[in-house]
């Protein structure tokens, strides 16, 4: 294996964001491969430093969003995922991958269910940084812009709990006003290691600059934030030993 953190992207029927997200993890440094769901066994985890769950619509998003994803995920990988996770592994799950880390446990409490709006939303929001100390987060300012595209991305539970979330450093991301009615207008979480980490935004689709809706977008950034999000956790296990399943 090349001597570089190396991410695997794990990949059902139905994903469609896994090639651009290796992209833009191959951008900052990343060795990558994707990996079809049932190619997969546990050893394929071995040497894995970052394990990817990509947006897209698993299955179908028959039943619910990404359901079907974590029945098979419980049943042929899931104490595997659990030992990946002890031993230091890194996780990122991106849309419908957010959605499956959310069912799988892996994840802070909570669902994500229908926009109230009841339709597929697809715009680019503004989103807060409540946690800069996260190792996904560390190289991205106070405030910045990620493209969504969902129709089950409102994570609900008690807003006293979800506001728990923000206090504590689970609750990495904000949207910085009213989108799909997420509780505490949360858009991504993370584990309370900040190893396991989980968002509705799409970081892949905004590596470069020109990819801005605004053609004079600068902010005196040299890449799109999506390039440093991916850089900060490029940053955070290229300091940390490779991890060994």
């Amino acid at each position: 294996m090349e001597n570089c953190p190396h991410a695997l992207l794990l990949t059902f029927p139905g994903t469609n964001c896994e090639r651009e997200t290796a992209r833009a993890l191959e951008a900052v440094g990343f060795s990558t491969v994707c990996v079809p769901f049932a190619e997969m066994t546990e050893d394929k985890l071995n040497g894995v430093d970052l394990l990817v769950f990509s947006g897209g619509f698993s299955y179908g998003d028959y039943i619910m969003s990404g359901r079907l994803a974590t029945l098979e995920l419980e049943s042929k990988l899931g104490p595997a995922l659990q030992r990946f996770k002890e031993q230091g592994g890194y996780m990122l799950g991106i849309c419908n991958g957010f959605q499956i880390l959310t069912k799988l446990g892996l994840l802070p409490e909570g669902s994500l269910i229908d926009n109230t709006s009841g339709r597929f939303i697809c715009k680019w929001v503004t989103l807060e940084n409540k946690n800069p100390e996260n190792p996904f987060l560390r190289k991205l300012p106070a405030t910045f812009e990620f493209p969504i595209a969902h129709a089950e991305g409102r994570f609900v539970n008690t807003i006293e709990k979800a506001e728990e979330y923000i206090q504590k450093g689970y609750g990495v991301l904000t949207y910085a006003e009213y989108v799909n009615g997420s509780s505490a207008q949360i858009a991504g979480l993370a584990d309370p290691t900040g190893r396991i980490f989980g968002l509705m935004p799409h970081p892949e689709r905004f590596i470069y600059k020109e990819q801005h809706y605004d053609a004079d977008w600068n902010e005196d950034a040299d890449w799109g934030w999506g390039y440093y999000f991916f850089q900060s956790i490029y940053e955070e296990i290229s300091a940390t030993s490779p991890v060994a399943v």
